[in-house]
């Protein structure tokens, strides 16, 4: 079992930064596939940034490419998103999520953590 716990939401102006952390215990990451989503208010579950664990590849949304960087450090057993010229529509939910695959195109994990709030103000 992998839990993760996510942290580093906020409230943030429009063109403002934050940086999304999740912490993962129970095992290593270093095999897992790694995601971030997020679900806004009346929305569905949006599935961001994937980075794998066989080669660093990263996936993202088209929505926030060149915005969002995913990033992962082993050592610390951590993933980050780090999250620039934030957006009103990026208000949400954002969680954290992990998987044993290799593929990081599809949006199936089992494992998830409990969320964080990103809130953009305009």
């Amino acid at each position: 079992q992998v839990q993760l716990v996510e942290s580093g939401g906020g409230l943030v102006q429009a063109g403002g930064s934050l940086r999304l952390s999740c912490a993962a215990s129970g095992r290593t990451i270093s095999h897992y596939a790694m995601g971030w989503f997020r679900q806004a208010p009346g929305k569905e579950r949006e599935y961001v940034a994937g980075i794998s664990w066989t080669t660093g590849s990263t996936w993202y949304v088209d929505s926030v490419k060149g915005r969002f960087t995913i990033s992962r450090d082993n050592a610390k057993n951590t993933v980050y998103l780090q999250m620039n010229s934030l957006k009103p529509e990026d208000t949400a939910v954002y969680y954290c999520a992990a998987d044993p695959k290799v593929v990081i195109t599809t949006s199936q994990y089992n494992y998830w953590g409990q969320g964080t709030q990103v809130t953009v103000s305009s």
